[in-house]
Order: C-alpha cells, then sequence, then structure tokens
C-alpha cells in the first residue's frame, strides 16, 4: 500500500490491485463517538450523498454515475471502537478499460469530493427537503435494526459490556435527537468538523494515483484545515466479580441470549492473533464448538456463534434459542469455554480454525472492499502490518496459545431478549 499525505488531515492511500477490472474509492471521516455529536453523524453522510452544488439533486448524482459507466456511490456511519467514521464508497470500472480513455477515476473524486466539501447550500443551511427526507430514512434506519432482533440483542450486549464508555452508544444515533435536527443545524455542525477532521481516502484497484492526487488536491486547495486526531480506543477492563445480568422483553417469538466476555487483549498484543483463532475454535464457523455442541448436538439453539470486537476487547457470543433453553444454553456456552481452557481442542477444530481465518483472508485479494476494510481497520487499531504478514502471523499460532488466550476472557454481560408472554 502507497501513503500519500495530501495535507495535515487527508491522507490518500493507494492499494494496487490489477485482477480486477474495477477500482474502488472509500472516503472515511473521522470524528469521536459521543452522545451529543453521533445522530448529526448518522444523518450528515445520507444529506450529503443527496446533492452538491455542482450536483444539485439526486437525478443529478444519478445522471453523472450513469454517464461514468455505471458508477456508484453510497454512505453510512460505522464505528471502529470509539473511531465513528463517516464513510463514503464508490465503485467505477478502471480507466485501463474505458472505450475512449476517459479518466473515470478523477471524475468519480471530483463527485465525491463535491459532495464531501461543496454541499449544497442555500440560505446558509442545508436543502430542508432533503434534510427532512433523510431524517426520516435515519429513522427507518433505526427501526430496521431494532426489528432485526439477532442483531439488535448482540449489539445490546456489546453496548451492555461497554456500559460507562462511549462504546455503548448505539452508532446510528437515536430517533429523538434525529427529530429534532433542523437544516441549520446541520449544516453548522457540517462547517464545524469538516476542516478539522482526519479524512483517510482510500483507493483500490488498476490506477494512476498521481491522477487521484491530483484531483483530490485541486479540490481542496482553497479549504484551510485544521489539524485533527483520531480517537484512540482502549480496551474494556474492570473487575467483573458480580455478573452484568440484563434481560429486555419483546414480542418474540424465539429468544434470543446473547453473553458478553472481556478478552483483556489488545488489537497491538502479541497474542491478538491467537485471540483471533480462539474465536474461530469457539464460535465462528461450522467446524467451532459452539456450532457442533450447543446447536448440532444439544440442539439448543436455532444458531450459536461468536464475534469479536477487537478495539474494546470485547468477545459476543450469539444464540437464538427457546425461552425455557436460556439456563442450558448459557451453561453450555460457559462448558465448551471450559474446554477450550483445559486444551480439548480437537485436531479438525483446531485445523480448521487456521484455515478459515486463512481463507478468508486470502480472498481479500478479490474483493476491493474487503482488503480497504483491513488496511484502515490496521491503520486504527495502530497495528499496520500487510496482509501477507497477517496471514502467516495467524498460521504461526498453536494451540497451547489458543489456551492461553481463553484464559484471559472473563464473563461480564449475560443478556436474554425474552417474549412478552414469558413474563
Amino acid at each position: 500500500m502507497k501513503r500519500i499525505k495530501i495535507n495535515e488531515n487527508i491522507n490518500l492511500n493507494y492499494i494496487s490491485m490489477t485482477k480486477l477490472k474495477t477500482t474502488s474509492v472509500g472516503v472515511y471521516i473521522h470524528r469521536p463517538l459521543n452522545s451529543e455529536d453521533v445522530s448529526y453523524n448518522a444523518l450528515l453522510p445520507m444529506v450529503l450523498r443527496s446533492a452538491s452544488r455542482l450536483y444539485p439533486s439526486r437525478e443529478d448524482i444519478a445522471s453523472h454515475l450513469d454517464n461514468l459507466y455505471g458508477a456508484t456511490m453510497g454512505s453510512t456511519v460505522m464505528k471502529l471502537g470509539e473511531d465513528h467514521i463517516i464513510y463514503f464508497d464508490a465503485e467505477t470500472i478502471s480507466d485501463r478499460y474505458t472505450p475512449n480513455g476517459e479518466k473515470l477515476l478523477s471524475e468519480l473524486l471530483k463527485l465525491l469530493m463535491s459532495v464531501i466539501f461543496d454541499p449544497k447550500v442555500s440560505d446558509g443551511k442545508f436543502d430542508e427537503k432533503i434534510v427532512e427526507q433523510e431524517k426520516k430514512n435515519a429513522i427507518d434506519k433505526i427501526d430496521a435494526f431494532i426489528n432485526d432482533k439477532r442483531q439488535y440483542a448482540s449489539t445490546r450486549c456489546q453496548s451492555e459490556t461497554a456500559r460507562g464508555t462511549a462504546y455503548e452508544i448505539m452508532r446510528f444515533g437515536d430517533k429523538e435527537t434525529l427529530s429534532a435536527i433542523t437544516a441549520n443545524d446541520l449544516y453548522d455542525y457540517y462547517k464545524s468538523i469538516i476542516n478539522s477532521s482526519v479524512i483517510d481516502i482510500y483507493i483500490c484497484g488498476d490506477a494512476d494515483v498521481s491522477e487521484a492526487e491530483k484531483a483530490v488536491r485541486e479540490y481542496i486547495s482553497g479549504i484551510e484545515f485544521k489539524a485533527g486526531t483520531v480517537t484512540k480506543t482502549e480496551i474494556i477492563s474492570r473487575d467483573t466479580d458480580k455478573l452484568n445480568e440484563v434481560t429486555e422483553r419483546m414480542d418474540v417469538a424465539q429468544g434470543k441470549l446473547a453473553m458478553g466476555y472481556l478478552t483483556n487483549i489488545k488489537p497491538t498484543d502479541p497474542d491478538s492473533f491467537a485471540l483471533t483463532v480462539f474465536n474461530s475454535v469457539f464460535g465462528a464457523g461450522a467446524h467451532s464448538k459452539l456450532f457442533n455442541n450447543v446447536r448440532e448436538k444439544l440442539s439448543l439453539a436455532y444458531y450459536a456463534s461468536s464475534q469479536l470486537e477487537k478495539f474494546k476487547g470485547i468477545l459476543t457470543v450469539n444464540a437464538g434459542i427457546e425461552f425455557e433453553n436460556f439456563e442450558k444454553a448459557r451453561d453450555e456456552v460457559m462448558l465448551q469455554l471450559e474446554e477450550i481452557k483445559n486444551g480439548n481442542i480437537s485436531d479438525h477444530e483446531f485445523t480448521s480454525s487456521i484455515n478459515a481465518i486463512v481463507n478468508t483472508c486470502s480472498s481479500y485479494n478479490d474483493d476491493q472492499r474487503a482488503l480497504t476494510a483491513f488496511y484502515q481497520s490496521q491503520s486504527v487499531a495502530g497495528t499496520n502490518i500487510s496482509l501477507d504478514e497477517y496471514i502467516e502471523n495467524i498460521k504461526r499460532v498453536t494451540v497451547a496459545d489458543v489456551v492461553a488466550v481463553a484464559k484471559k476472557l472473563q464473563l461480564d454481560t449475560v443478556y436474554f431478549l425474552a417474549g412478552k408472554e414469558a413474563e
């Protein structure tokens, strides 16, 4: 990966990938995750992508994308630890394959820069119709998230495990704050952050990076920037003598069990690779202990898996269960962790875990967005290693390493989404 420093805030990162005929662009605007700004950060990319001074309507933007041989552009908000990221994503065919030698990447960057740095504004505020429409869309997104009970339960458990830290805040904001935001409020907020945020631009594909650099520099040449920073996230460390038990009741037909563990391992720690392998052995795949014991052998769950939030040092177990199986499923999850702590890991479980991680990482070389996300994640975590180095570190993990990290885990939170009829 080649990194070019555009100015004190903006970095242009180029990842060469010649096997695909497309070029993707990802723009990451880093903001601190906090309750005051979270709803503004969630709404802002939706408003910005709808119109700019150069392309003053959704139809104008769609038409321009069509003229770039069906290019695409989207936006959302994400959180990596307590780094709340306003994210823009775009893709077009590589300049190498344009019929008439068109510079599609430069045009796509021009569009992205226009929506980010030169939005549609009138009378000192964003377009009121666009803001009102996107507020409704943002609220609909929150409702859709709540209606996805599997995702909802997992996220609620993570928030409970991260209680007392900014990470407990939902990335989409809240409906009450969103409803109250005006076009003037949002534009004032936009002006306060756009020239003081760290912005990472990633280009992945077969591209002329000098042309891309020129396009970016030309567009931001008249803007005065103030140095920004990326929020550094610390893993959670606390005494867990008292288990945090949370039961929430909704109109659901299936119970959702989620268990939050503290890993006590930072992304920069040497045993972070062993933690990744542990997660695979424990619950990340059809070869895992949770899948084969909690789900298949004992039929205690419709699904059973685990996932890592490495930035905060949280591992979450998720299971869909019958309400009456809560205690049995919870106890079996704990038993399977004890099995790993005691070194009871089969050759099949271990080898399959290593192979699954290596195969997934290797597949990034065929997926521009996944490869970009990998390097962006490494940057935020402060690890900054290449994909090949990451794979080699995974291959060096031993069973003893997995057992050692398993012994560091602390059960912090047990969350249960139960049905109203279970009261």
